[in-house]
């Protein structure tokens, strides 16, 4: 059912693909046709026009060029079309579903996923299936034709479909087993080359690169390993049968030899017999062929659906405050996942429309865990995260998100130029708004750069420094209309006079914007109405004491 809804916009490249093979097929029969007629008219044993046979076996062989060109020109024209189109399927379902803070499997074996296992699963659905069935058409058409021509012969030869099925049988479950431990350290492999490019710096500073190439080196070696286990088993496999296909052609020859002296068959017979014992048994070395195939899809598509395990989002029918709104956590208490440390524990506190706080504390009090329960990434265990104007209180969630303007921490620029970074933020942003937010932002030294918003910056804001890149981040963000702006640390590696710039044109820039802004910046409260610390606090009742946060209000200033 899983492949069947996979297969949606790949059908069209496999049915032609399968109308193609058996169109072959039939060809290949005409010609078998066509030889035994030819050498029987030759040899005086049928009676018939050579030219008029010379002409078939030419129009045979230029049917069978048409469709070897029409099978490549599909795969051009839809092969690459069907696997963007499962690798955009897949990237928009990881894109918008839920998220829950903790990661289960590493960046890198996602990508080995959505790269090699896609491939493999647009292959079989659009190569492989029509493939499979051109092949199940030629064994089932040549045995009859066989069985027509020489009943016990066609029997013989079909007896090594037990042998055939007994041992693809042994073989799927060692090869589907051998292939997932090939998959998962193809996806180590790539774990290891990411991360240590992309902290390529750190490794340098550690003086430890090195290391990080002995752990290449060993993940590749382990790889080799099982490709080798694999390669072993599949050559023992192939040769087993290989016996059976030669003992096959052996027993044809000597039977045509046999039946030729008895005057009970034609030469052109003959010739047919051993061509059709090809067209029997080449299936079956096709099917040996397809197998690691299979084996790799079912491999593949089992990696995907776990992927696709996360539910969708739903962002449908957004809820708009459009006059500003605040937000309240009533009662609040979440854990990432259970069993482990509790994050808060019924945590309450409000944000007014309008207001602007502050939130202190120390590393692991869940400031940060905060932020993301108002975005609605995550879910709290009990109680309630509301946003409220005047008319009406709503529980978060994704609908509820159009509101919210948020700036993390950290670099979080794309590669690309500034223009598409800001873009982000709002794609029908003009010039003139996007100098604005840079203004705001304290980031006009964009615009005295000679190619302004142009200018191409790297990975993760490569070509900047972290004060840059973060003050662009934060203009991308206002470029966003919402009702709440939500500051992660947004502004720690900006200097302080900078800092209190940009505060300042945030508290002047929109009236009535609700502002949440985490920090352990000093100079950030005096441009705040409310400041709220939040505190682990052990329970020492308890044999493992969980931590929580609590709420406290310093003080109240003007904004």
């Amino acid at each position: 059912m899983w492949l069947w809804r996979s297969s949606r916009g790949l059908r069209l490249q496999s049915v032609l693909n399968a109308l193609i093979g058996i169109l072959s097929v039939i060809l290949d029969f005409a010609f078998i046709y066509a030889t035994k007629w030819t050498i029987d008219i030759a040899t005086v044993r049928a009676e018939g026009s050579l030219r008029v046979a010379a002409y078939m076996l030419i129009a045979i062989m230029l049917g069978k060029i048409v469709l070897g060109f029409s099978r490549k020109w599909v795969g051009a024209l839809l092969g690459v079309r069907s696997q963007n189109i499962l690798q955009q399927r897949l990237f928009a379902h990881l894109l918008q579903s839920e998220w829950n803070g903790l990661e289960d499997r590493h960046s890198g074996d996602t990508l080995n996923r959505m790269e090699r296992d896609v491939r493999d699963l647009a292959s079989c659905i659009t190569e492989t299936v029509p493939s499979l069935l051109e092949v199940s058409f030629r064994l089932v058409g040549a045995f009859f034709y066989l069985f027509h021509m020489d009943a016990r012969l066609a029997c013989l030869i079909i007896c090594v479909v037990p042998f055939f099925l007994l041992l693809s049988k042994v073989y799927v479950r060692k090869m589907r087993t051998i292939t997932r431990d090939i998959r998962s350290t193809e996806s180590r492999v790539q774990s290891i080359l990411q991360e240590s490019i992309q902290h390529r710096a750190i490794l340098k500073t550690l003086e430890r690169t090195g290391m990080m190439v002995d752990k290449l080196m060993l993940t590749q070696s382990q790889l080799r390993s099982h490709v080798r286990h694999r390669a072993v088993f599949s050559s023992m496999s192939a040769t087993l049968l290989s016996i059976g296909f030669s003992a096959g052609y052996l027993i044809t020859f000597l039977w045509g030899v046999d039946s030729l002296q008895a005057g009970t068959i034609t030469y052109g017979m003959m010739i047919s017999f051993i061509q059709l014992v090809g067209q029997i048994q080449g299936p079956f070395r096709d099917m040996t062929r397809f197998v690691p195939i299979v084996i790799n899809t079912l491999t593949a598509s089992e990696r995907l659906m776990e992927l696709e395990d996360k539910p969708i989002e739903d962002d449908s029918n957004p809820i708009i405050f459009e006059h500003g709104a605040g937000v309240r956590l009533k009662d609040v208490s979440f854990r990432y996942k259970e069993g482990s440390r509790t994050i808060l524990s019924n945590f309450s506190c409000d944000f007014p429309q309008g207001s602007t706080t502050a939130i202190l504390g120390e590393t692991g009090a869940g400031k940060t865990t905060l932020i993301r329960l108002v975005l609605a990434l995550l879910k709290p265990s009990e109680g309630m995260v509301e946003m409220y104007d005047d008319t009406r209180t709503v529980k978060v969630s994704p609908r509820t998100r159009n509101n919210l303007v948020y700036v993390p921490q950290g670099n979080t620029l794309f590669s690309g130029t500034i223009r598409d970074n800001l873009l982000l933020g709002n794609p029908e942003a003009t010039e003139e708004d996007m100098r604005e937010a840079l203004e705001t932002a304290c980031a006009g030294f964009v615009m005295d750069r000679a190619d302004g918003l142009d200018v191409i910056c790297g990975e993760l804001g490569a070509g900047l420094s972290e004060g840059q890149a973060q003050r662009i981040a934060i203009a991308r963000a206002l470029l966003r209309k919402g009702s709440v702006l939500l500051l992660d640390e947004a502004t720690s590696a900006l200097d302080t006079q900078t800092e209190q710039k940009l505060l300042k044109n945030l508290n002047e820039r929109e009236a009535g914007q609700t502002v949440i802004c985490v920090t352990h910046r000093p100079a950030v409260i005096a441009y705040c109405s409310q400041v709220i610390e939040m505190k682990r606090v052990l329970d020492a009742s308890k044999a493992m004491p969980p931590s929580y946060s609590s709420c406290l209000k310093l003080g109240t200033m003007r904004r």
